[in-house]
């Protein structure tokens, strides 16, 4: 399956059993839920997938259920993060022979490092395999920044690096992103709370968050945005911008997972050392999604 770079990709939340076990049953149900709404893949075990507290074995099997789950309707994502430049390479071959059809290549956990480093470890990931890669750049997260002109280098030493993630929260890097690399990339947004932004600097795709709970609102915005209708688009997006800024704060995963509670999908389990909301931190979080979701745009 070929991957066409426009449209929504969720980057999933990862349900748990209340022994802590991922719950697969829920993966599946909630994936096809997404697919149906109108979003183009799923991107999985990400930051918000939880993926630094999933074991190696639990990203693998997590890989198969949504590979099995969604079949040929979408292609499935995997995000490739990890301690050492060895095991990213590992879990980037591990996907491909579990049928992920691309990659999504984070910076290494923890650990800060130079552009040296960068570019080496990013050059042995994309090139441990033959799928299409994502050059994921967040550098509010991961302290590493890919500056543009460093993001069309590994570009022109990885033909299999076909795209970019870009969720620096400055929508200036798109439009010089284009600007040095025409269309050698195909451009994605991935702040939330920079949607539709990023759509009118010329984004085909949205790597998205709280769509979790709100797919078809999520698709609509996106199709609209694309299409440059953005006074049509702003009803939807002032509606939405209270739950999409959700995504950008230190408690992204527990807050998008409480979207998605609300909404009727899934618990709001998070794996340690992240815990659940409690009080005046929950009841306000509360207010928000209850409030959108009682004003939801027809």
């Amino acid at each position: 399956m070929s991957i066409t770079w426009t449209g929504v990709m969720p980057a999933t939340t990862t349900e748990f059993l209340s022994d802590g076990n991922v719950d697969h049953d829920f993966l599946t149900r909630h994936a096809n839920w997404l697919i149906d709404s109108g979003c183009t893949a799923i991107v999985c075990h990400g930051s918000l997938g939880e993926g630094a507290t999933l074991s190696f074995e639990e990203k693998s099997a997590v890989q198969q259920t949504y590979v099995k789950a969604v079949g040929d309707r979408a292609p499935v994502i995997a995000g490739v993060a990890a301690l050492t430049t060895a095991d990213a390479v590992k879990l980037a071959q591990t996907a491909k022979a579990n049928g992920c059809r691309a990659l999504m290549v984070l910076p290494p956990y923890l650990y800060p490092s130079d552009w040296r480093e960068m570019k080496t470890h990013m050059l042995a990931v994309i090139n441990a395999t033959d799928l299409p890669c994502i050059i994921y750049n967040n550098p509010v997260a991961y302290k590493t920044d890919f500056t543009p002109s460093q993001i069309k280098e590994i570009a022109d030493a990885c033909p299999n690096a076909v795209a970019v993630k870009e969720s620096s929260t400055d929508v200036r890097r798109i439009a010089e992103i284009r600007e040095l690399c025409g269309d050698r990339l195909a451009l994605g947004v991935g702040v939330d709370d920079c949607a539709l932004e990023g759509a009118a600097m010329g984004a085909k795709f949205w790597i998205a968050g709280a769509v979790n709970g709100i797919p078809v609102e999520s698709v609509k915005l996106w199709e609209l945005g694309c299409a440059g209708e953005v006074e049509k688009a702003m009803p939807i997006y002032i509606w939405m911008l209270p739950l999409l800024r959700m995504d950008t704060v230190v408690k992204f995963v527990q807050l998008i997972k409480l979207i998605q509670h609300k909404a009727g999908w899934g618990s709001n389990r998070v794996r340690a050392p992240r815990l659940e909301l409690t009080g005046a931190e929950l009841a306000e979080a509360e207010r928000a999604i209850e409030k959108a979701f009682a004003n939801r745009p027809s």
